[in-house]
């Protein structure tokens, strides 16, 4: 889609993929579903099933032409999270618990102020970790080598 970057970008995203939301505006008003995409250099998000446009693909080398369906980005101030506990829309707040970690948590008048997971999605990988040494990288026998020993005094910067 030929979408240009937002003039103003959102710094700070409360809404993530693999969220339960309501869209709010739009020709899917008060439907329901799941973030599929989130595109942060636009401001959007992709919601699986809804928005759906028709788009012209010419036929070329390697693949079929015709007119296909797709899913078309969002604003994100066009959808909000759906309360876990009450199924209504809500907004989204932080609150930290006693052993420190930072959880979001529902708040507006039909809120319930319950906690809002962290969808399962996010934990998969979509791209694994290089685990290939590399040219800069350090020698896995000098990171292993002990260069410091306190008994014997070796090792010490002289201050």
């Amino acid at each position: 889609m030929g979408w240009k970057a937002a003039e103003k970008l959102i710094q700070t995203w409360k809404i993530l993929r693999g969220d339960n939301v309501m869209i709010n505006a739009g020709k899917d008003k008060g439907q329901t579903g799941v973030i599929k995409r989130v595109i942060r250099s636009q401001n959007r998000v992709i919601v699986e099933g809804k928005n759906l446009v028709k788009k012209h693909v010419r036929r070329g080398e390697g693949h079929e032409g015709g007119i296909f369906t797709v899913e078309a980005p969002l604003h994100v101030s066009n959808v909000q999270v759906l309360d876990p506990v009450t199924g209504a829309p809500c907004k989204i707040g932080y609150k930290f618990l006693e052993d420190g970690s930072k959880v979001r948590v529902s708040r507006g008048q039909a809120a319930s102020g319950s906690i809002i997971p962290r969808p399962e999605i996010l934990k998969v990988r979509t791209k694994p970790r290089i685990n290939v040494v590399g040219p800069k990288d350090t020698v896995e026998e000098d990171v292993l080598e002990r260069t410091y020993d306190a008994k014997a005094g070796r090792g010490l910067p002289d201050l």
